[in-house]
């Protein structure tokens, strides 16, 4: 069964209302620019009101509203091993990784490098490995690769080396097309990769309000083949939307949902999620903040409106403006991921890791942030309050003065009543000074190594790859 959310409201009806109903201003009175002739003439067919030179699309009421009854809420992004596949609608909680990273903390070296086809590799083995995360977004640009060999270099280094679901950005069309025919080949068929789909693909929606060409056609053609897609605004407040939060939540769902209704438009129930990384500005230093608590406040808002609306969310936790993995880090990144998991936002992406805005990866980020959804999760699952958990025969038959260490239920519940942290130390001093002194960042380089040092046989035929 999935984690549950939807614990924590920052909105009541009145205001999920307020935000509907000025999301519709917006789309039918301001509208969004669409730089791309061929979905400007699908809008004026469908019935939107099209301002071809200007490049404005407006869009009636009722098409929004059909747009919204018409998309799924529910989506199954599947993994190539079913217990990888996840369910995204209501209050479904799942968390991974996110990117696109440009810069790799060297694991040795400490030294901040450029990201490699390697990455990549190392990446997808540790998101294999670590059990609380549950999907991989391509984290890293292969510098390597180059603009026009990245989309096979991302997407298929992650299949050879992860069976969960992979999800990423697209760099070309014909990048785009190369990954769809591997996953047919790998699938059997285009029927059977639509019916599964393993793969999916980000093309965002530029804030404010801006479609840009090349992400139209990506979009466009994801939803074509029938591969799930999500088109995500990144506005910030402050520079690219309303400083106040309010009004970046407005802005954020009108745009959001824009992407919902154009996915709808190509395709009556094609796979997307409402999705949204709204974050903020840094009015000190004009730098904008991943991590700070407002953006998980929004992210967390957002996660209510597609419930409102019955539709399953991408959105993002996790990200630490921190350079490295430090004290910074933990608290910016377990605060938002708290928020997000509580408020039962679906697909949580960017909460493995990522640091330094998003721009760097750390493989002993990963290990750490692996503990901290671990502790998300533990809370999600919550208190089960049973007759037996209760207790109350135990606490009678052990009385004033006694322990429980010798009664049954302790057996019974000794290994999952409690989150088991491998990464925590609770030695006593001189123990630890033996040791010499290793704190959790050491301890989780240790792990990392481990598990991107292991020989393993590729998880795809590569022949399927290669066409």
């Amino acid at each position: 069964m999935p984690y549950q959310g939807g614990l924590l409201k920052f909105l009541n009806e009145e205001q999920k209302e307020k935000v509907h109903q000025k999301t519709l201003d917006i789309l039918r009175e301001i509208g969004v620019r669409v730089e791309n002739k061929k979905a400007l003439e699908l809008f004026d067919e469908k019935g939107a009101e099209v301002d071809f030179d200007e490049e404005i699309v407006r869009l009636p009421n009722s098409m929004v509203e059909e747009a919204i009854d018409s998309a799924p809420s529910k989506v199954i992004l599947y993994g190539r091993e079913d217990k990888h596949n996840i369910e995204l609608g209501g209050t479904n909680v799942y968390l991974g990784t996110g990117g696109t990273a440009v810069n790799v903390l060297d694991i040795d070296t400490g030294e901040r490098r450029r990201a490699t086809s390697k990455d990549v590799v190392n990446t997808a083995k540790l998101v294999q490995s670590l059990d609380n995360i549950d999907f991989f977004v391509v984290p890293v640009f292969p510098d390597d690769a180059g603009k026009e060999g990245a989309d096979e270099a991302r997407f298929f280094n992650a299949m050879k080396n992860t069976t969960k679901h992979i999800m990423g950005g697209i760099y070309t069309l014909e990048g785009q097309k190369k990954v769809i025919d591997a996953a047919v080949r790998i699938a059997g068929s285009e029927e059977a990769l639509k019916e599964k789909p393993f793969i999916s693909f980000i093309a965002n929606i530029m804030s404010p309000l801006t479609m840009e060409r090349d992400y139209t056609d990506y979009f466009r053609y994801a939803v074509e083949r029938g591969v799930p897609v999500v088109g995500p605004p990144a506005p910030i407040a402050g520079a690219t939307s309303p400083i106040a939060l309010p009004g970046t939540i407005v802005q954020t769902n009108a745009e959001a949902l824009f992407m919902v209704i154009f996915s709808q438009i190509i395709e009556p129930g094609a796979k997307t999620l409402y999705s949204v990384v709204p974050t903020t500005m840094d009015m000190k230093s004009s730098d904008f903040r991943f991590s700070s608590i407002e953006m998980g406040m929004m992210n967390s808002a957002c996660a209510e409106m597609a419930q409102y609306y019955d539709l399953p969310i991408y959105n993002t936790a996790g990200v630490s403006d921190s350079k490295v993995p430090d004290i910074q880090a933990g608290y910016e990144k377990m605060s938002n991921i708290l928020l997000a998991a509580l408020s039962g936002a679906n697909y949580i992406h960017d909460a493995a890791g990522l640091l330094n805005t998003g721009m760097s990866v750390a493989y002993e980020q990963y290990v750490i942030d692996n503990q901290m959804l671990g502790m998300a999760k533990r809370v999600l699952r919550g208190l089960e309050f049973s007759e037996d958990r209760l207790a109350y025969d135990e606490i009678k038959e052990v009385g004033p003065g006694g322990n429980f260490l010798t009664q049954a239920s302790t057996l019974q519940y000794m290994r999952t009543e409690f989150f088991d942290d491998a990464l925590y130390d609770a030695t006593d001093w001189e123990d630890w000074v033996k040791d010499g002194g290793p704190d959790a960042r050491e301890r989780a380089k240790d792990i990392a190594r481990e598990i991107i040092a292991q020989d393993s046989e590729s998880l795809v035929d590569e022949e399927l790859l290669k066409g």
